[in-house]
């Protein structure tokens, strides 16, 4: 007799195992009750809204039951005649009348969005110039610091140059009071042999001229006599 129910209970194994799992909706006419099981024997687990979308694990035409997972993954059990393939009317209406909403709100959100898009525009028109006025602006100091720089080096050189031909200049300069100071030696000496020439010849006429004179008279003496 076991067996007999085992053999009765196998079509019904291969028809909850050979549906795929499918999406339904909750019926809108009232709450569903999610059993643990099949059957009112079994706990209700959760209740479930009108429009509220299951997918459909496998259903057992005996206990008119099918074996649905909920949107956060658990499972549970659903009368079959509870279930519809498609939303209620009533929900396609809400979400038609939403959507209708969306849309009609849409071209308001599209022209603030176009007027804040047009707004960032203008900031970025205005930094934009702002950044090529500085970026010219650093242009023109560049070049000023470019012109400096070969400025300081053409100052660099003629300061060199010049400081070359100071010391050339000074050391002229020493060598020609070092000849002046030595011709200015030798006509000291020149002048002083002169003068001492000049004295001594002065002294030597000195001494002979008395004598001259000196001899003249003793010869004009004797003449007389």
């Amino acid at each position: 007799m076991s067996y007999k129910k085992i053999l009765l209970a196998l079509p019904l194994l291969v028809i909850l195992t050979s549906v795929e799992a499918e999406t339904r909706y909750v019926t809108d006419q009232f709450k569903v009750m999610v059993r643990s099981g099949e059957g009112t024997k079994h706990k209700i687990v959760r209740m479930l809204p009108s429009g509220y979308s299951v997918d459909v694990l496998g259903a057992n035409p005996e206990t008119g039951y099918s074996e649905v997972r909920l949107k956060n993954g658990n499972t549970g059990y659903i009368l079959t005649r509870q279930l519809m393939a498609e939303q209620s009317a009533r929900d396609r209406i809400a979400v038609a009348e939403q959507r209708v909403e969306e849309l009609s709100a849409e071209p308001g959100r599209l022209s603030s969005r176009l007027a804040e898009i047009q707004v960032e525009n203008q900031k970025l028109q205005k930094s934009n110039g702002s950044l090529q006025s500085k970026n010219a602006q650093l242009e023109k100091e560049l070049k000023s610091i470019k012109r400096t720089a070969s400025n300081a080096v053409k100052i660099a050189n003629e300061r060199n140059e010049l400081s070359t031909r100071v010391e050339g200049l000074e050391q002229q300069l020493s060598e020609v009071k070092f000849e002046n100071q030595t011709l200015s030696n030798q006509s000291t000496q020149k002048w002083f042999m002169i003068g001492a020439g000049v004295t001594i010849t002065g002294i030597i006429i000195g001494l002979i001229l008395p004598n001259v004179r000196l001899g003249r008279r003793r010869k004009d003496s004797w003449g007389s006599l």
